[in-house]
């Protein structure tokens, strides 16, 4: 055999359903002629360090697990300082990135492509000194991504966002932000208002719903074109208005007079109180100011030719 490859598992993503798969995986791995060496991670942040000492003999990394797998796999990546392809066979409860990137959800069939597909160059975000492959968000809904037991998106997959996110209406906190940023033409702008919702994304899928992104920006979107697409929902002045943001996340097009949506590779949100971020699903720290910058075509990942 010629080729190396190392297969980082998370066991218990999604429904665990990779225990009943991994040896078709490593099959079709093996067909392609790839040594595996399979690991299975112990604990959160353990793939990244996998990805951080891994040795430079390794010509493929595969991973399976969710959204959350995948940044750590990346994260890990980048802070080795050196490059791998990656390989990725989606097993969480949302999938977002697979979904952008169209990788089936079919264990087997993610293998194939991982085996016999193309590596495809992608963009990824900077954080202050973190990294994030495909969204960074704050305000309504973003504790639900991290604060909903992996019970409840076991049980009820993308409705759980939802049903958590609901409860917490109530309660809706809003920030006061000034926001720099470059445009598309590079011009630099700026915003200051108050919103309840952000998000930085470089995806065509968003909290498992596709198309959110894609509906305000009309299908401009790319994943390696250097470009974060940028949704701010402002706080609604009463419950009309919210009843009509709400409305437009039901059908997917919040592309409407509440919100400010714009394409930038840099930019930068300060706010006057300490605010939560979720990076691709995880917590991501609370912060007073934040610099996203997107490293286009930082990494490759195998998909369908």
């Amino acid at each position: 055999m010629g080729k190396k490859a190392l297969f980082i598992v998370n066991p218990y993503s999604g429904k665990g359903l990779i225990k009943n798969h991994l040896l078709d995986i490593v099959d079709v791995l093996v067909k392609a002629d790839y040594e595996v060496t399979v690991y299975t991670t112990q604990s959160r942040g353990d793939a990244c360090r996998m990805m951080r000492e891994r040795p430079k003999s390794y010509e493929l990394v595969v991973c399976s697990g969710g959204d959350g797998t995948l940044d750590e796999i990346v994260t890990g990546m980048m802070e080795s300082g050196f490059q791998t392809t990656i390989g990725y066979i989606p097993a969480g409860s949302t999938n977002d990135f697979a979904n952008s990137l169209q990788i089936p959800s079919a264990m087997k069939k993610a293998a194939d492509i991982v085996a016999g597909g193309k590596a495809f160059p992608c963009d990824i975000g900077r954080f202050n000194d973190d990294v994030f492959v495909y969204i960074a968000a704050f305000g309504l809904f973003t504790e639900v991504s991290y604060g909903t037991s992996q019970e409840m998106k076991n049980v009820l997959g993308h409705m759980a966002y939802i049903l958590e996110g609901v409860k917490s209406l109530s309660n809706i906190k809003s920030y006061h932000l000034k926001v720099t940023y470059v445009s598309e033409n590079g011009e630099e702008r700026y915003i200051e208002d108050d919103f309840i919702y952000g998000m930085i994304t470089n995806s065509y899928s968003v909290g498992g719903f596709k198309s959110i992104a894609g509906n305000v920006f009309k299908g401009r979107i790319a994943l390696n074109d250097g470009l974060f697409e940028v949704t701010l929902i402002k706080v609604p002045r009463n419950p009309m208005e919210l009843n009509s943001i709400l409305a437009a996340l039901a059908i997917r097009n919040i592309d409407t007079e509440y919100m400010y949506s714009f394409k930038s590779g840099s930019l930068s949100i300060e706010s006057e109180k300490e605010m939560a971020w979720t990076l691709d699903g995880e917590f991501g720290g609370k912060h007073k100011k934040v610099v996203l910058k997107n490293e286009q075509e930082a990494v490759e990942i195998m998909v369908k030719k």
